[in-house]
């Protein structure tokens, strides 16, 4: 029985849009999850009602709102809350995706660096626009920290702007790696326990309580990953946003 971690995270074409030159435009299974996961945050958003004592569906609402809300107001101020609409797309679109993305026989949309560079780079050019829209020159002072000798500061300097442009990438890779890594596991050993099961029978299953459990414990580990993800993602935002916000300070 052959086990292939990596077929899960495939992009196939499920129809052909259109054709630009001899390059194929199709919506994929990548598409279809991404419009997956707007479908139920809007549902969450917009059928949860204003009760006075919320439901569950509203409670959930006002629950992700308030979290996303005092998360930009403890790293980025007040100020930071102009941000909000951003922020907390970012942290549903994520938390969601990630999360249907656990479900047996789904995709996660995370997986690939290209979705999470497309929302990282997102993020470090609403920084760069807005900090110098905002500040002019004195937003390149987050490139010279305070009380730094005069005879370092250049080295400083070239390490503050090499940190600076590396953004994007630290931003992206940690989430794909995070969710690629831990499907792999999840795929390996749910495919060792069926393996022992079919090439020793009934005592490869009993042999398989052990990896099972292991099973189970990294699923469940890996739904809190794909909350944290989001919350990291989200909050490195906002530090990079009070940056623009406030900088130099």
């Amino acid at each position: 029985m052959k086990i292939d971690p990596i077929h899960q995270f495939n992009i196939e074409p499920l129809f052909t849009i259109g054709h630009i030159g001899h390059q194929t435009i199709a919506f994929t299974n990548s598409s279809l999850y991404m419009l997956v996961a707007v479908a139920i945050i809007s549902i969450l958003m917009l059928a949860s009602g204003t009760q006075l004592v919320p439901g569950r569906l509203q409670s959930v609402a006002e629950i992700s709102y308030e979290f996303v809300a005092s998360t930009i107001r403890s790293t980025a101020g007040a100020e930071g809350m102009k941000f909000f609409p951003l922020i907390f797309s970012l942290f549903m679109f994520i938390c969601v995706s990630n999360l249907v993305g656990i479900i047996p026989y789904t995709f996660t949309i995370s997986s690939h660096l290209i979705v999470t560079a497309g929302l990282a780079l997102l993020v470090f050019f609403t920084v760069l626009i807005y900090g110098v829209a905002k500040n002019g020159v004195k937003f390149f002072k987050i490139f010279v920290p305070h009380g730094v000798p005069g005879y370092v500061l250049p080295l400083v300097m070239f390490i503050e702007v090499l940190s600076f442009f590396l953004r994007p990438v630290s931003h992206s890779i940690r989430l794909f790696a995070n969710m690629l890594a831990g499907h792999i596991a999840l795929k390996v050993f749910a495919g060792f326990v069926a393996m022992l099961g079919f090439s020793l029978g009934a005592i490869g299953w009993v042999g398989g309580v052990l990896p099972l459990a292991l099973t189970i414990a990294l699923y469940a580990l890996e739904i809190l990953v794909a909350f944290l993800q989001a919350y990291v993602f989200a909050i490195l935002t906002c530090i990079y946003l009070n940056d623009a916000i406030h900088p130099g300070h």
